[in-house]
């Protein structure tokens, strides 16, 4: 997957935003919250919020790892070349924004249901 590909995919997501962090990372939020975090700088890799019991399993295969400093909350970076395909990453991004989605406050969540 490309950078261009995660973003038009993200976009589309009810009430995403988007914003340079760090000088070189593209992060989408939902309600504030980051849920997927993209390097503009290559190689590309991105990285995203998991369930607890998914993260075990994904860092098993080749490409994934813990996201430094966000892997104790449950987020891999997955890197271009992972034996992954675009499917199931675009798959495990959606699932990403839902998980943040869910943490968000009763007004938050609200505001985007009603958007969709």
């Amino acid at each position: 997957m490309d950078i261009e590909t995660l973003r038009n995919f993200c976009i589309t997501l009810p009430c995403v935003t988007e914003d340079i962090k760090w000088d070189n990372d593209l992060c989408f939020c939902i309600g504030g919250k980051m849920f997927c975090i993209a390097s503009l700088d290559p190689p590309f890799k991105l990285a995203i919020k998991v369930e607890k019991e998914k993260f075990a399993e994904l860092i098993q295969i080749s490409g994934i790892s813990p996201a430094p400093y966000l892997a104790r909350y449950n987020w891999v970076s997955i890197q271009m070349d992972a034996h992954l395909g675009q499917q199931e990453q675009l798959e495990l991004v959606k699932k990403s924004y839902q998980l943040v989605l869910e943490k968000l406050g009763k007004q938050e969540r609200m505001k985007v249901e009603n958007a969709s």
